[in-house]
């Protein structure tokens, strides 16, 4: 089955002026051309579009059955073509992902270069913040998509697992506690800390911890980053917590000792959250669907 638009859109302003002339003229055909083509379609269909008379057409059953899906279908046409013409016109797309820390170091540097060279007119502006507050914020619409740990509550919120993300402690090779296999937060809050910057939200969530076993950390130095962190524990400043993608990757550069964190805050998955992935925008959907399928090819 072949159908032409123009020839919908015809047949359109053939309903819409009651007149056959007339719908060739704001067609800009001809009325033989006009006529030549209704006849196309209703010899396609083997049915009769039209009753002829004297001050023009008037539709049959079969006509207004047509013409209600032809108006769907031209309506459809329209639309995909408004939506195309960004990408014909190079205009950029904006997108913005809630994340935490971890995400943003870990995880999102090594996935996005391939997203943003595949798609050029995309452009993705990263917001970091602890989970509650990214919770928070796609419960009440400022925000569309993001990447929470799963220890949070988020039952009213669609969520897709991203990846594993547990949280360990590093400490110098010489400290007291490096014979440790695994410890819980409460065992260490009593020595000092090397921690990120106070806007990180990594180092919120652990200070949100800390007050819950009511506790305050003492921190000797903080740093914008984890390899800077890394360094200055290795120097033997103090002990640290973070994500175990980010201190495998350091411990071939630097020197300390890794400990396992025990307990759900530690143990955490990261989780793609949205309020309902279906009503999220096209651009949005499809950069979920490339966050949840690509995490597996990432380098443990």
């Amino acid at each position: 089955m072949r159908l032409d638009f123009f020839d919908l859109q015809l047949f359109l302003n053939i309903v819409d002026t009651g007149s056959l002339t007339k719908g060739a003229e704001r067609s800009a055909i001809s009325l033989q051309a006009a006529s030549e083509r209704i006849k196309k379609i209703e010899q396609q269909f083997a049915v009769h579009l039209f009753t002829r008379h004297a001050s023009g057409v008037k539709l049959t059953l079969a006509g207004q059955v047509f013409a209600s899906q032809a108006q769907i279908l031209v309506h459809q046409a329209q639309q995909l073509q408004q939506q195309m013409l960004p990408f014909a016109t190079g205009a950029q797309s904006a997108m913005t992902l809630w994340c935490n820390s971890s995400a943003q170091s870990e995880y999102l540097p090594l996935l996005l270069p391939s997203y943003l060279l595949e798609n050029p007119n995309i452009q993705i502006e990263l917001k970091e913040a602890e989970s509650n507050d990214i919770i928070q914020a796609l419960e009440n619409g400022s925000a569309q998509l993001g990447l929470i740990s799963g220890f949070f509550n988020s039952k009213k919120l669609q969520t897709l697992e991203f990846s594993d993300d547990p949280l360990v402690l590093i400490c110098p090779m010489d400290h007291e506690l490096q014979q440790q296999a695994a410890l819980q937060l409460a065992d260490v809050l009593n020595y000092p800390f090397v921690g990120l910057m106070q806007y990180h939200s990594l180092q919120q969530s652990i200070e949100t911890q800390a007050k819950l076993l009511g506790c305050s950390i003492q921190y000797r130095l903080r740093l914008p980053n984890f390899a800077a962190i890394a360094q200055v524990v290795a120097n033997g400043v103090g002990i640290a917590i973070m994500p175990k993608r980010a201190a495998n990757r350091l411990q071939s550069v630097y020197s300390f000792q890794q400990i396992e964190l025990t307990g759900d805050w530690a143990n955490r998955k990261l989780l793609l959250a949205a309020k309902n992935f279906d009503a999220l925008p096209v651009a949005y959907q499809h950069f979920s669907q490339f966050l949840v399928s690509h995490t597996s090819r990432l380098p443990s």
